[in-house]
């Protein structure tokens, strides 16, 4: 039995859930997602309540889908209410990172400035070196963040590189000079 799976989502006000041709969509006033769901999984709204279930709750796979299809609609719920945001930050001497329009242009110790566009869906504001990446979908919000840090991960020596802001780099002790004994 899942635990996730089985708990209801609650449906704020303001928020709309409807099932559409095995598509759930989502409408808040932060956005609209949607998510196609497997034919597995069964999901009721009920007064203002959202219960996923599947058909075999002794088979294994379906078992898995229950509790990943309760996250996926409650992160949408979420979502579309408040909204995720993750922060990185740039460390080093000479990095630095504007906005052009909607994209990112990152200077970061290349030949070249990193012009990196942001979805339509997103939005990205960069305060001193710190970018923060905002947005309804989660996974966007993730995905994207994690492909910006990859642009130049932080490197263990001196911290140099982009990380998240709760990120904690494992710092390496450098080189030690040989003693003539």
């Amino acid at each position: 039995m899942s635990r996730v799976g089985k708990q209801t989502i609650e449906i704020p006000s303001g928020v709309t859930v409807e099932l559409k041709n095995n598509m759930v969509v989502v409408k808040g006033p932060k956005g609209q997602l949607e998510r196609v769901i497997n034919s597995f999984v069964e999901i009721k709204i009920v007064d203002n309540q959202v219960t996923v279930d599947v058909k075999n709750k002794e088979d294994k796979k379906e078992r898995s889908l229950w509790g990943t299809y309760a996250a996926h609609i409650k992160n949408m719920v979420m979502g579309v209410t408040e909204g995720f945001k993750k922060q990185l930050e740039i460390n080093g001497v000479g990095y630095k990172v504007v906005m052009q329009g909607n994209d990112l242009k990152i200077d970061i110790g290349f030949s070249h400035p990193v012009l990196f566009k942001i979805p339509n869906e997103l939005k990205a504001s960069v305060e001193k070196n710190v970018i923060t990446i905002e947005g309804p979908d989660k996974e966007m919000v993730g995905q994207i963040s994690a492909e910006i840090r990859a642009i130049r991960k932080p490197e263990p020596y001196k911290g140099k590189g982009i990380k998240y802001m709760d990120e904690q780099i494992r710092r390496k002790a450098g080189k030690t000079a040989k003693s003539d004994k």
